[in-house]
Formats: structure tokens, C-alpha cells, sequence
């Protein structure tokens, strides 16, 4: 064995066969490492935590998981560390109670122990969110901050009415009947293309504040029909350059205030108007 400078006195090394039988030789290792017998006690105990661990299987093994998380848990909350006070953030008022009900948070638990995943999922579940986010700020504040998903238009079909958002989602827990100034529209298929026309249409406040109705045809054109009762045929392609049209025409003859009974824009680079009957 090489020689050791211990407290700068070189020490020889003893005969290869010296100490084998008392074991000197563990002892001088452990010299080597510096270990106090208090250390090596601490190793050794958690030792026997680690192999006990190893041999704790099924339900056993929950149960102690359990013991231990509720003995921290104890701890923690006699430490002041629970919950007092919830946060909300983002929410609007129609959905800031189902989101409260989603946490599932009791005050006074522990704010430690707190599965953050878990109270995420819940509060994604609701439907008006489209994304959440849970923070816990120790000692005893829960943060939740959510983003809804955005309403877009009122889709009515089969004779029910859903809240849907610019991808065309029904938003789950919104009454249409709180929402009658979102457009209105209706047919098969207008759930997933009224995210294309309506933005086009709120370029056109004129025409825009004059829409009772989009109804979907065939799945592949869009009818508007006015307050007023006229109707205005979009083709089922290129619809801006149909707007476009309708646009220099009501600039040139005052259309929409005029009044027609129907505007067919469905021929390209025509504009074909129907007057109401009895007007020259």
C-alpha cells in the first residue's frame, strides 16, 4: 500500500498480510475516508431505510408512502405552511364559480403537499378554459390563473344553440341565451367555417350591424340575412372578392341603405340585385 502523509509525518505501509484476521485492514480504509463512527452510523441506518424501502412491495408500500407524506403533512401545516387564500385570475365572471369548484381545495390543507398537476387537470376540465396554470406561494397562498377560450359566434343547429370559439369548439358550460350580441350562425358545417367569414365581416361594420343571421348552404356557401329580411349570396370560394363588389357597389348606390331583396354574388365579377317588390 502507498504511504499516507498524515499531519505531514510520512507513515510506512505495513506487510501485505498484517491485519487480515482482526480487520485492520476495514478500519484502515475507513481512516482513509476520514469517517467518524458517528458518520458511519448515519450510513449504516440509511442503509437499512434504503433496503427496507426495497423489500416494502403493494400495498404495503402505499401504506407507508402514505404514513410518511401524512406525517410531513402534519408537520408542514403546524408550520403555518397551508392554504388560507385562493386566487383566480383570467377568469370572467360566468366562469369564475365552476372554476372555484374545480380546485377542490379545502382551506386549511396542506399547501406543501399540494399535487399542483392534479388541481390543474381538474380546473382544465372546466369548459371555458383553454389553458391553466397553478402556483402555490408559500405560506398559504393557491394562484390559479386560467385563459378562456375566446366566444366567437352562437351556432345553431338541431334546434339547440352552443357558444362556439374561433376554431369552431363548443365551449361546454356557456348559455347562448347570455350572449345575443355574438353573430348568429346557423346550418351543418357553420360551427367550422364561421371562424373564416366573420372576420372578414367585422371589416365591414356597415354590413356587419345589418346581419341577423349566416346561414350555412350545403356545407360550402354562406347566406346573410339581414335584419331587414333581404338576403346576400356569397360564392362558396373566394368570398373576400365578393364582399369586395358588394363594397364598391354600396359606396356607389348607397345599397344597404337603399334596401333590396337580395344580392347574388355567387358569378365571379358579378353583382346581380334583386329590388324589393313594387320599387322600380
Amino acid at each position: 500500500m502507498p504511504a499516507v502523509v498524515r499531519g505531514g509525518r510520512r507513515q510506512g505501509s505495513k506487510g501485505k498480510g498484517q491485519g487480515r484476521g482482526n480487520g485492520s485492514g476495514r478500519v484502515s480504509a475507513l481512516g482513509q475516508l476520514d469517517l467518524s463512527p458517528r458518520a458511519v452510523a448515519i450510513c449504516l441506518a440509511a442503509g437499512v431505510v434504503v433496503v427496507g424501502g426495497v423489500l416494502a412491495t403493494g400495498a404495503r408500500a402505499e401504506r407507508i408512502s402514505t404514513s410518511i407524506s401524512n406525517r410531513v403533512d402534519a408537520i408542514t401545516t403546524g408550520m403555518g405552511l397551508k392554504v388560507k387564500k385562493l386566487h383566480v385570475t383570467g377568469a370572467s365572471p360566468e366562469a369564475q364559480a365552476a372554476i372555484q369548484r374545480a380546485v377542490a381545495v379545502q382551506a386549511g390543507a396542506p399547501i406543501v403537499g399540494l399535487n399542483l398537476d392534479d388541481v390543474r387537470e381538474r380546473v382544465m376540465a372546466v369548459g371555458w378554459v383553454k389553458e391553466a396554470q397553478v402556483v402555490r406561494l408559500l405560506p398559504d397562498t393557491l394562484i390559479v390563473n386560467v385563459t378562456e377560450h375566446d366566444r366567437l359566434a352562437v351556432w345553431q343547429t338541431g334546434g339547440q344553440a352552443f357558444v362556439i370559439d374561433s376554431h369552431g369548439a363548443v365551449i361546454r358550460g356557456a348559455d347562448a341565451g347570455r350572449y345575443p350580441t355574438l353573430p348568429l350562425v346557423v346550418g351543418k358545417g357553420a360551427d367550422q367555417a364561421a371562424g373564416d367569414i366573420l372576420p372578414l365581416l367585422g371589416q365591414r361594420p356597415r354590413l356587419m350591424t345589418r346581419i341577423d343571421a349566416l346561414v350555412r348552404v350545403d356545407e360550402r356557401r354562406w347566406d346573410l340575412r339581414l335584419r331587414d329580411g333581404s338576403l346576400i349570396q356569397l360564392p362558396a370560394v373566394d368570398q373576400e372578392s365578393a364582399l369586395i363588389r358588394l363594397d364598391a357597389l354600396d359606396q356607389r348606390e348607397r345599397l344597404l341603405d337603399l334596401g333590396f331583396a337580395r344580392v347574388d354574388l355567387r358569378t365571379p365579377e358579378e353583382v346581380a340585385v334583386r329590388p324589393v317588390e313594387g320599387d322600380v
